[in-house]
């Protein structure tokens, strides 16, 4: 089978990578599958591994038509590796190797870095898997339900997706990794996953969709900066994941859009007309609008700690060897080498927060974050549409980049949401205005009761404007067993 061309599901693992004849990498991933199937059981979602789930399974790597919908058990999924179409002719787009064909093989002497820059994105994905696992058993409805779980087993194919780079191009060693990755475990002391964002609870459904909505564009953006690489099997990757990534982010802006619009409806109905009421409102079974502020300023905080430190050798280097570039990189039109540039860091400074220029391969980190941010307020400006179309007053609105951070320049202050630095006696004093205090915590898992029921949602949720492949509005999407 031609690298690229038709899926292959013959085999135990569905691919359009020509494992038939790959006999070496087959039997590595064959060796692999049964470890994995029991992490799935083991750690996948809780309770619901024998229902029949309304899944999507991609049956190609087009632009059309390229998944096809159907019940399935979901350890019984056809998780696969899935490359986009082999571009003829590719060359480096970016960085010292710019213009010379791309790798199809490892370049020798980024053979580690590489490889660390797969095993972190593979780390990933089987934490988000771990972090939701138990929110099936509070799920508002089925729509809902079928979502998570969509979400869940596409998390697993792209740790398929980057075991497979890792077991085809770095022998035993890849091997070792593949076998990490499925040994750590989401907020495990001894053991954590590498990315502390992906070692916090998701322990309602509120933060499932912060998650979704902020975490999940981060991945956007690596899969994006990835999908740019010189060695073109992880930018083939990289592209088909980019596929499967934008249905993560639609759960969760559509999920926190019905919850604005559900929360609007009953602030009307009950003639609510101040947003800050909170007692009242939470009165009515909806979640108020602050608190939904509140989550927002932690998961995007939380989600800016990904990018790593906004000044960084290690992005530098990735980009001057041309295995991670920019976001976009193939629409900027500067040199793509970054040949004497500089770019704009914010940093605190005696008590305020100012700007400085730096050589723009340092600020690679800063400019994909910023790329980010601009991206996640679009999404935003979406959200604050159906507070217009309601008539109430309020707005939600992403914090200074400098709040609430462990990681990088604004680690070690604290600042208010507009960016103001506070001493660590105001940060205490106003925290649980800026972010979620152990009441509102409270008061959201108090609403986290499951509705199972065909059609029916939960009282904090509105209904989706439509269906899942234009299913009606009552449609079993999963069949609970038991």
């Amino acid at each position: 089978m031609p690298d690229g061309a038709a899926i292959d599901y013959d085999g135990l693992i569905p691919n359009n990578v020509g494992l038939a004849e790959d006999l070496t990498v087959r039997r590595a991933l064959e060796t692999w599958h049964p470890g994995y199937i029991d992490w799935w059981k083991t750690m996948g979602p809780e309770g619901f591994q024998a229902s029949q789930v309304f899944l999507r399974t991609a049956v190609g790597v087009g632009s059309d038509n390229w998944a096809k919908f159907d019940f399935v058990r979901m350890p019984d999924y056809r998780w696969g590796v899935l490359l986009a179409p082999k571009v003829e002719g590719r060359v480096i787009p970016f960085g010292a190797h710019k213009g010379e064909p791309a790798w199809q093989e490892v370049p020798g002497e980024y053979r580690a870095m590489l490889r660390r820059l797969l095993v972190i994105q593979g780390d990933t994905e089987p934490a988000s898997v771990e972090q939701q696992r138990h929110l099936g058993a509070t799920a508002p409805s089925l729509y809902d339900m079928r979502n998570l779980f969509q979400v869940n087993v596409e998390e697993g194919r792209h740790l398929w997706a980057m075991v497979y780079l890792l077991q085809k191009y770095f022998g035993r060693d890849g091997r070792e990794e593949a076998q990490d990755l499925l040994k750590r475990r989401s907020g495990d002391p001894d053991s954590p996953r590498m990315l502390g964002a992906f070692n916090e609870r998701t322990p309602d459904w509120l933060s499932f969709f912060m998650f979704t909505f902020f975490t999940d564009r981060d991945g956007k953006m690596q899969l994006a900066a990835l999908a740019q690489s010189g060695f073109d099997p992880l930018s083939r990757t990289c592209r088909f994941m980019l596929t499967e990534e934008a249905h993560h982010m639609f759960v969760g802006e559509s999920g926190v859009q019905r919850i604005i619009q559900r929360t609007c409806e009953g602030m009307k109905a009950a003639g609510i007309a101040d947003p800050y009421d909170v007692a009242r409102i939470r009165e009515l079974g909806v979640i108020d609008l602050p608190t939904l502020q509140k989550k927002a300023n932690l998961h995007f905080a939380l989600t800016l700690d990904l990018f790593g430190n906004e000044i960084s050798t290690n992005a530098a280097n990735a980009f001057n060897s041309g295995l991670k570039g920019r976001y976009q990189e193939d629409r900027l039109t500067d040199d793509h080498r970054l040949t004497g540039a500089t770019y704009p860091v914010l940093r605190p400074r005696d008590g305020v927060i100012v700007n400085e220029d730096v050589p723009a391969l340092s600020a690679l980190n800063m400019r994909l974050r910023d790329d980010y941010v601009a991206d996640t307020a679009a999404g935003v400006a979406r959200w604050n549409r159906t507070f217009a179309q309601t008539g109430i007053d309020f707005r939600i609105t992403l914090p200074h980049v400098a709040f609430h951070r462990r990681i990088g320049e604004f680690a070690a202050v604290h600042t208010d949401t507009d960016g103001l630095i506070l001493s660590s006696e105001d940060w205490q004093r106003r925290k649980e205005t800026m972010i979620p205090s152990s009441e509102d915590d409270a008061f959201i898992a108090s609403l986290m009761r499951p509705e199972r029921r065909r059609g029916a949602f939960t009282s904090w949720i509105a209904p989706p404007r439509q269906g899942i492949d234009n299913r009606p509005g009552d449609f079993e999407y999963v069949k609970i067993e038991g």
